[in-house]
């Protein structure tokens, strides 16, 4: 560990030292301190106790033979307090039984005293590494609990549609494999909850299970968010770190919104699908990893490449499984169930119910958010409704939508001369025509005049075929 300005303004290793000896705590107080390491002293183990019970060490150096209470006492003690504190005894019995007793207790390693410089700064180096892989583990065992226990569930899969069912069987066939996965689909379709569902079948579920969402983070940052940089990088890099792929090695890594990424990271993913292999920034040394890809987008790739925005090889390396989600309104039997499922989830056991005419409005509307919309709509109409039925009053669904159904005869049961999907698909394309218009074209400012994704918007100017 080469000392640093940078690294001592922003991060540094602690260590505590506990020893009754001043002069041997000083000195080696003095040592680490010239390696980095913000150094703090207990002269006893009592006082150790209390350091440990206010602050995080990354390792701990203890003496084994002091007054008050010995040294193993203290580490069974710390052990109890911080169980994945690595601790290094100091004994001047190299060979005795309490040293092998210091062991079986949990001390990290010992050192015999005098000891060898050399070999201090080893042992803590490797005390330190320890530390920080147990974090990580931790960190991962927490990601994957979360997963487990919200992200997926069996049987959360709420559909009955023939293009659905199709998916799930091709999830049950492919998720024991090792093979990649390309999910497209539009915003809201639930692209995330299948690449749940092929981690939670596969063989690889025991193993740590990673998302990244591509769009959310800068494109300056994502190449660390996902390969790690060495300390030095660049002008913020004060400590080495690893990225999503070394931390998913042996699991399964979720690339949402892979399209968002730049060619140059384009070019570092193809990498590691090809030979399993990728280089921190900054670093020179080459890693290997085990990780199973699954992607997703809301873009067509096979547009994104006619436009020279996404590589060819890769896509053909991402799509060795392809699957392509319906949207919501290609769909429509699967809302009565949907509907249920989320008045499940956010009725807070009230029993609430759907009016006719609510869940026929539902049926009629075109979904542009997908699932996710829907789940929005149902979750607002159970914190508004008052009673048990929820009525189209409740549903906050766009006022183009309630003034056809209005003019259709919707609520008294009148004929139509056209079908209400068609006449609510005109209506749409008349709103986001003249939001264009009044955007000058501008797609970001038209799509936060209509209140939708950007993505959405794209999609549903290629689908009317609006031009200027």
């Amino acid at each position: 560990m080469m000392k640093s300005p940078a690294s001592q303004k922003t991060y540094a290793p602690s260590a505590l030292v506990v020893d009754d000896e001043k002069s041997s705590r000083l000195n080696i107080k003095d040592l680490l301190s010239s390696e980095g390491f913000h150094v703090e002293e207990a002269d006893d183990g009592l006082s150790a106790l209390e350091f440990l019970k206010r602050k995080s060490f990354d390792v701990v150096l203890l003496d084994i033979r002091m007054p008050k209470m010995d040294g193993l006492t203290v580490l069974k003690q710390m052990k109890k307090l911080q169980p994945q504190l690595p601790v290094i005894m100091f004994t001047a019995f190299g060979t005795s039984e309490r040293a092998i007793e210091a062991m079986k207790v949990g001390a990290f390693d010992y050192v015999t005293k005098p000891f060898d410089v050399e070999e201090l700064l080893a042992v803590v180096r490797r005390a330190v590494e320890y530390k920080q892989l147990s974090t990580e583990v931790k960190i991962l065992r927490q990601r994957l609990a979360e997963v487990e226990a919200g992200d997926f569930q069996p049987g959360r899969f709420v559909s009955n549609s023939p293009a659905m069912q199709k998916i799930f069987k091709t999830i049950g066939k492919v998720a024991p494999s090792g093979a990649t996965v390309l999910i497209e689909g539009e915003t809201g379709t639930g692209k995330e909850l299948i690449a749940n569902a092929i981690w939670y079948h596969s063989t690889r579920k025991e193993r740590p299970f990673i998302k990244v969402n591509c769009a959310a983070i800068p494109e300056g940052l994502l190449e660390s968010e996902l390969f790690g940089h060495e300390r030095g990088a660049f002008t913020d890099a004060h400590a080495q770190r690893k990225g999503h792929f070394e931390m998913a090695d042996g699991g399964t890594l979720f690339l949402d919104e892979v399209a968002e990424m730049s060619p140059k990271l384009q070019s570092k993913l193809l990498r590691v699908l090809e030979q399993n292999e990728f280089n921190r920034v900054g670093g020179k040394e080459t890693l290997h990893v085990d990780v199973r890809i699954i992607a997703a987008t809301n873009r067509s790739l096979r547009e994104e490449i006619k436009t020279g925005r996404f590589r060819k090889d890769l896509y053909y390396r991402l799509q060795v499984i392809y699957l392509v989600v319906p949207p919501l309104r290609e769909r429509v039997e699967d809302i009565p169930q949907l509907v249920e499922h989320f008045l499940k989830k956010y009725g807070r056991k009230r029993d609430l119910i759907l009016s006719n005419e609510a869940m026929l409005a539902l049926q009629e509307y075109s979904w542009p958010g997908n699932v996710r919309e829907l789940e929005n709509v149902i979750e607002r109409a159970t914190v508004l409704v008052q009673g048990k039925l929820i009525t189209l009053e409740y549903l906050s669904l766009p006022r183009s939508t309630l003034g056809v159904m209005e003019k259709t005869d919707y609520q008294t049961g009148g004929g139509s001369t056209l079908p209400l999907r068609k006449i609510l698909s005109e209506v749409e394309r008349d709103v986001i025509f003249k939001a264009l218009q009044q955007a000058k074209w501008n797609k970001t400012k038209a799509a936060k005049i209509l209140q939708i994704d950007r993505r959405v918007l794209f999609d549903k100017i290629k689908e009317y075929d609006l031009q200027p």
